[in-house]
């Protein structure tokens, strides 16, 4: 059980529900229970109008039509019906095209996809990052042919922070003809994103990420996808215009519409406050140990997100004297692996260094007072460490 008085630095992996949200997913657990499917009767009728009023507030955040709003169970499975359901429908309606184009540094609910689909033949490509993370575009370029299917790339990195130059991407892949997708969990809400302005074709999102509950999230899908040219990975109903079938999670749709519509008129002062707690951080830590380093692009990258390495510490020992902390070594979804983080070996860093890294992530309910109770105990357990 977490201890009441932990000062929680991982909002990467996760954030707590707005109390906002909780408040209008209640009713959707027991008064308006019903199937959003069943509109013969007005409870059901009732369930669709709410789904639908999520789907406008989703759509609303990034400047997009609700009818390009598919729903799914959060950004795994939205980057999973993106990648399998782009390819399976190219062999399906004869496509050639069999190149896939990702990043190295990518999360794994992309990187796996992209390795089951070059053992079915693919011809998955791995475009090159430079030290800080950021996409060499002239590499992506060499990689784009008339063969090229779908780019993948993400918005933000969840364990360095650095931001894609996503306009710069979408011009080059459009040139092809390739179809682009998207992982934007981590930067929705924390960076500016319009769909309507960026040809992106595909985009993936999770609610959990941005103060909603888990086990919501959407692919964004352009019309043209959307007919004829997106696959489903599940079959057995027409919920989501036939592209994920299934009853749709209501309560938690809601609870994501809900923290979407939060956001549009909070986001752009939750965006500087958040980059102003972590400057403190950053600024106060390197102070007091000048010996740290910073991973990931110093400008282009989260507001909210710091990878720190410690030389000659053990990151995993030194979280775990941190009792009264919520820190991570990297991406939640790498937790308890051997091996040390795969995105800072890609950009670089020895397995020394990549042993010796943190994230802390802020977020909406982080104070100033947290983050200088933390800094402070980061460096009394440093210095505690090094007298080992």
């Amino acid at each position: 059980m977490t201890n009441p008085r932990t000062i929680y630095l991982d909002y990467n992996a996760t954030t707590p529900c707005d109390p906002r949200v909780v408040e209008g997913m209640l009713p959707y657990f027991t008064t308006r229970f019903a199937n959003p499917s069943s509109v013969t009767h007005f409870p059901g009728r009732q369930a669709a109008d709410a789904l639908e009023t999520a789907r406008e507030q989703v759509a609303g955040l990034l400047g997009a039509s609700p009818k390009d709003v598919l729903f799914t169970s959060g950004a795994t499975e939205s980057n999973n019906l993106a990648l399998y359901g782009v390819a399976r429908a190219a062999r399906e309606k004869g496509d050639p095209r069999r190149r896939i184009i990702t990043l190295p540094t990518e999360h794994k609910a992309v990187l796996e996809p992209c390795q089951d689909l070059a053992n079915q033949g693919f011809d998955v490509q791995y475009a090159p990052v430079d030290s800080t993370g950021l996409l060499d575009l002239k590499g992506l370029a060499e990689l784009l042919t008339g063969d090229t299917l779908l780019v993948s790339i993400q918005a933000a990195n969840s364990e360095i922070g650095t931001l894609q130059p996503l306009d710069q991407i979408a011009q080059l892949v459009k040139e092809t003809g390739a179809y682009l997708h998207c992982d934007a969990t981590q930067a929705v809400g924390r960076v500016a994103l319009d769909w309507q302005s960026t040809p992106i074709d595909l985009l993936s999102f999770s609610s959990h990420k941005i103060y909603g509950p888990k086990g919501a999230g959407a692919l964004l899908a352009r019309r043209a996808l959307r007919h004829g040219k997106l696959s489903p990975l599940s079959r057995g109903g027409s919920q989501e215009q036939r592209l994920r079938a299934g009853t749709q999670n209501v309560p938690a749709i809601v609870g994501f519409g809900l923290a979407c519509q939060i956001l549009q008129t909070e986001a752009e002062s939750e965006i500087q406050r958040m980059t102003e707690l972590r400057d403190q951080f950053e600024h106060d830590l390197k102070k007091a140990l000048p010996q740290v380093s910073f991973n990931g692009h110093s400008q282009q990258r989260l507001p909210n997100t710091s990878s720190v390495t410690v030389p000659s510490i053990d990151a995993d020992a030194l979280l775990a004297n941190l009792s009264g902390m919520a820190l991570s070594l990297g991406s939640a979804c790498n937790a308890g692996a051997l091996e040390p983080s795969y995105v800072l070996t890609t950009i670089g860093l020895s397995r020394a260094d990549a042993d010796a890294t943190f994230r802390l992530s802020v977020g909406r309910p982080t104070t100033s007072e947290e983050i200088a109770t933390a800094t402070q105990e980061i460096i009394n357990t440093v210095s505690r460490i090094q007298l080992l």
